[in-house]
């Protein structure tokens, strides 16, 4: 194929040059136009265009402190000019990622719920951060002179990642088919959505204690001896959007207690104020044994992922036989440059309260979807808290029927709101359209997003 001349249209460079994640890559080859981001500023995107966007997703669920933060450029800046770059392997550090490793864990042990927090792993993704952490399971069970206790459970609807290993702990099919996964050694359980899972007449907590004895029914299945650990995010995202009933974790850590199950916590989304707290963890009483982070750690604004681990785990590991090696890691990991934008990320939250301003302006949120759309005849369920909620669409709102598949209506909602300038996220493991805002998002620009749905689901429903 002949390179294109170099005033070719962007659009056409896109389609000849770039391989997208998750697109349809015929249809994008075959399309015209697509959105090609430009510049960006609190809540909003600009194309090159120059057409602006209320960015109702903060890109995929991580600018946080919004988008335009001079700190954050300067924070990047700084370092680049000081050090810009050196590895973390055998023994080797730099100010900034310690200064963070010890921030975070202060910050785990007082809101997080995971007072035993003892080390932190740094690299660049929640892919490669919950690959990791089955690497860390297996490792540790090695050790324990368990060598066959390896086997992790998650939950369809679930997502965790694209590598080979978190793409096989992600429960959403479509990241499965075509790729051979999931890898053996995982399993999923059901979907802790209580209005497509609940039976008729079951309360939450029935559904809970349902769900717990499932997980127990599983651990026994495939031999306690055999099963090492449960990953779990506490507000399922990229899946649905699902809460968990009352009582789920509660009832589910018990088990894993029970059969000596690591919990693995996946804060990817829910970290660093989505939910109206520090961490969704804390919020749901969670009590991890190892813990993923990464997104709004630097509110996106550079690649980093953290795995914090227990101190039964981190001690498991110190003691370890021989020269104790631990044969794992990145040519970036503990990044200089990630951890001082992280660190600058951080004085954005504590000085302007962003936690508590995204527990306010979330119910707000909250309140304004729900008055908007409750009663909309194809919207069967509004539900979210803090900063993140989901609109699932059904042909029926009685039976709770979805749409035919094939007519992909919460993707034809999406793209209207697109046009009407709203970027709100069609999901791709069910009939929902997700919203996670950046946490400086207005009362006034809520409004606008609520309002600007609304009037793309209502002109969609017309046009079926």
């Amino acid at each position: 194929m002949a390179p294109l001349p170099e005033n070719a249209p962007l659009d056409e460079l896109d389609r000849a040059s770039v391989l997208h994640p998750a697109t349809p890559l015929g249809a994008h080859q075959d399309r015209t136009g697509g959105l090609i981001v430009d510049r960006a500023k609190g809540v909003a995107i600009t194309d090159v265009h120059g057409k602006r966007y209320l960015d109702g997703g903060a890109g995929l669920w991580c600018v946080n402190v919004g988008y335009g933060r001079e700190e954050l450029g300067r924070a990047a800046a700084e370092e680049m000019s000081r050090l810009g770059y050196y590895h973390t392997f055998a023994g080797v550090s730099n100010r900034p990622s310690i200064e963070l490793a010890d921030r975070l864990l202060a910050r785990l042990r007082e809101s997080g719920s995971f007072e035993s927090a003892a080390r932190v792993f740094f690299g660049l993704s929640g892919s490669d951060a919950n690959d990791t952490q089955v690497k860390l399971v297996r490792y540790y069970n090695n050790l324990r002179g368990r060598p066959e206790k390896k086997k992790i459970i998650a939950r369809h609807g679930s997502y965790h990642g694209l590598t080979l290993a978190s793409a096989s702990l992600t429960g959403i099919p479509v990241f499965h088919r075509a790729y051979d996964l999931p890898i053996d050694g995982v399993s999923h359980v059901t979907t802790p959505h209580y209005y497509r899972e609940g039976r008729e007449g079951e309360s939450e907590e029935a559904f809970s204690a349902r769900l717990a004895d499932e997980l127990e029914a599983k651990i026994l299945a495939e031999g306690p001896e055999t099963v090492a650990a449960f990953i779990a995010e506490p507000v399922m995202g990229a899946g649905g959007v699902y809460l968990p009933p009352r009582g789920y974790f509660e009832r589910i850590q018990t088990v894993l207690e029970r059969h000596e199950v690591l919990f693995i916590a996946d804060e990817v989304i829910c970290g660093f104020g989505r939910l109206g707290s520090w961490f969704g963890s804390g919020r749901y009483g969670i009590r991890p044994d190892l813990m993923t982070c990464a997104k709004g750690i630097t509110s996106g604004y550079f690649p980093l992922s953290a795995v914090i681990v227990s101190e039964e785990i981190w001690s498991t590991l110190r003691d370890a036989p021989d020269d104790g090696m631990f044969a794992h890691g990145f040519t970036y990991s503990g990044h200089p440059v990630g951890a001082a934008v992280a660190n600058a990320n951080l004085d954005i939250f504590e000085s302007e309260g962003l936690v508590e301003r995204a527990a306010e302006v979330g119910a707000y949120l909250q309140e304004r979807l729900h008055s908007a759309l409750d009663d909309h005849p194809r919207v069967g369920e509004v539900r979210g808290v803090g900063l993140i909620a989901a609109v699932e669409l059904v042909e029926d709102r009685n039976t709770r029927a979805p749409f035919d598949p094939a007519l992909a209506v919460h993707k034809q909602v999406s793209a209207a709101a697109q046009e009407a300038g709203l970027l709100a996220r069609a999901l791709p493991g069910c009939q929902a359209i997700a919203f996670s805002p950046p946490l400086t998002i207005r009362e006034g620009e809520v409004d606008q997003m609520v309002d600007v749905f609304a009037k793309a689901l209502r002109a969609t429903i017309d046009d079926l």
